[in-house]
């Protein structure tokens, strides 16, 4: 079992509504298509980062009669997981604080390990790889996918949201992590000793006149009312007026009849 001391960074968005607005409509169709295919009844798993816990209960769902453990590094949010899985009746879950740099557990605990959106908030990704690897069971599987904001792309320009971009990942490094880490995750995971890899990208796509204001509205709102937004100003990298303004081309982006946003996702899935 891992000994060191757990290695730091800021969760940048926090979890103001706005952000469990995001978290709860993800799901294990959305957000682990690639990871779906591989599971099956009885395998035991493990959930990093489980934040509110709509796509660990789905998981959960396809492994049963297996167990998965969920775990985050925030114990508010595992309140919001639990709720969820006293909602669909699953017992077949339980729930920890947990560091995926120190992960408490012994070695070849799972027969899975899945993170979604979790290795672009880490200080360490290397290590925190090397970890989801020890406690996976040989010939297991590591699963892995994030976003990757650089290649993100939407139409029309509207004036405001380059700025967004550019500020949301100055913001993100100086909390210590890496918002383009979907592009990264190949390499991070042959750092950490990983050989028997497969990796794929996809993406969200939010083109319809719904999806179009629930993205803009819930971005609109992160922008101006998240734990993103105060570290924002008090990190000394831009203002509350001018999050405002970026907030307004949100929702202007939103109104635009035809507008398009494209969201690519890196993934990942290494064989323990």
């Amino acid at each position: 079992m891992a000994k060191s001391t757990a290695a730091t960074a800021v969760y940048t968005h926090g979890h103001h509504e706005s952000v469990l607005r995001s978290h709860r409509s993800r799901t294990a169709a959305n957000s682990a298509a690639y990871l779906v295919p591989e599971l099956r009844p009885g395998l035991d798993v493990l959930d990093v980062g489980c934040g509110p816990g709509t796509i660990t209960a789905d998981l959960a769902a396809l492994v049963a009669p297996g167990v998965v453990t969920a775990v985050d590094s925030e114990p508010g949010i595992l309140g919001a997981a639990r709720a969820v899985a006293s909602e669909r009746g699953q017992d077949n879950i339980g729930f920890a604080v947990a560091d995926v740099h120190v992960l408490d557990f012994p070695d070849d605990s799972f027969d899975v390990v899945h993170a979604h959106q979790v290795l672009q908030h880490v200080a360490d990704p290397v290590r925190a790889l090397t970890e989801m690897r020890r406690v996976c069971r040989p010939g297991g599987l590591v699963a892995v996918r994030d976003s990757d904001y650089g290649a993100f792309s939407w139409y029309p320009e509207v004036p405001g949201l380059d700025r967004w971009l550019e500020l949301y990942q100055q913001v993100a490094r100086a909390n210590g992590g890496e918002p383009d880490a979907g592009r990264r995750l190949y390499s991070w995971a042959r750092a950490a000793g990983f050989t028997d890899i497969t990796a794929t990208a996809a993406a969200w796509c939010f083109v319809t006149a719904d999806e179009r204001s629930w993205w803009s509205r819930l971005w609109a709102d992160r922008t101006t009312q998240s734990g993103y937004a105060r570290l924002a100003v008090d990190g000394g990298h831009t203002s509350t007026e001018e999050l405002t303004a970026i907030a307004g081309a949100w929702r202007e982006w939103g109104r635009r009849d035809g507008a398009w946003f494209g969201v690519p996702h890196g993934e990942l899935l290494c064989r323990a």
